[in-house]
Order: structure tokens, then sequence, then C-alpha cells
């Protein structure tokens, strides 16, 4: 993975472009960096009044599954090992915290817990009866269905 340039290199350039020793398109060439690069570390250096650079911020939006989350799905899923992922959403609903099932789901799998009931496997292996008590069986006619 590519790395950033240091901030030596950065404060070198931006120090000779102040001192009018070229335009930043000479002087990426004698630095050998991209003229968008020198337009960029001085664009920045104009917002922020410093040559060094900045230190990037998180991107998105801070997680809702913090520590006291992860020990209240630990705490429910101990003393219930059969809640579904849905009623664990629910809990954390009432505690305050939205998150999608398939977050939960994933937070439950990094702590190394398990589910013990799934809802999407049959509820029972054997099969219901028909009205008539009989076997499930298509009528068939003597005659054929194909047309000559």
């Amino acid at each position: 993975m590519a790395q950033p340039y240091s901030d030596d290199l950065r404060c070198k350039l931006l120090e000779a472009y102040e001192a009018g020793r070229g335009s930043l398109r000479e002087l990426a060439g004698q630095f050998r960096v991209s003229w968008g690069y020198s337009k960029k570390i001085r664009s920045q250096q104009l917002r922020s009044g410093q040559k060094e650079r900045l230190r990037q911020s998180r991107h998105g939006p801070v997680s809702q599954v913090t520590e006291a989350v992860k020990e209240s799905l630990r705490t429910w899923l101990q003393k219930q090992p059969d809640l579904t992922l849905a009623e664990l959403r629910e809990q954390l609903a009432v505690s305050g915290v939205s998150l999608s099932r398939s977050r939960v789901g994933q937070v439950v799998q990094q702590l190394g817990l398990r589910l013990k009931k799934s809802r999407s496997t049959p509820k029972s292996a054997t099969r219901r009866r028909t009205s008539s008590g009989g076997k499930r069986s298509r009528k068939s006619s003597g005659r054929s269905h194909r047309s000559g």
C-alpha cells in the first residue's frame, strides 16, 4: 500500500514556494512529486495554516456497539440462550441502541457466542397430515394428456 510523503518533503516544497524559488508546477518537478499533490498541500496549508500533514479524522459514524452493549448481549444470552436475533434487537432497542438484525448477528458472532434457536429451521421433522388422512397423490386418468 502506498505510504504518504514525509512531512519533511512537504515542508521543504512549501518553504521553497513561499521563498519564490518557482511555481508549484516547477517545484513539483524538482521535488519529484505530481503537480496535483503540490496544489493539494498548498491549499491545505492555506486552509489550516500549517505545513505538516493534517491528522485524518475517523470516517463514518461512531459505532453504537460499545463494551456495555457487548456485555449486555453476553448477559442476556447466558440467562436465556434461546433468544433469536430479533429478540436481542428488541431488547437493545429498549435500552436505546438501534441496530439492524444482521449487525446484531455480526456482534454475537464476533463475541464467539452462539444462538440456540434459528428462525430458518423447520419446527418439526414430521409432516402435517392431510385433511383426508391419506397420502397426497395426483389423480391420473387413463387418457393421455398429449394431443396427437
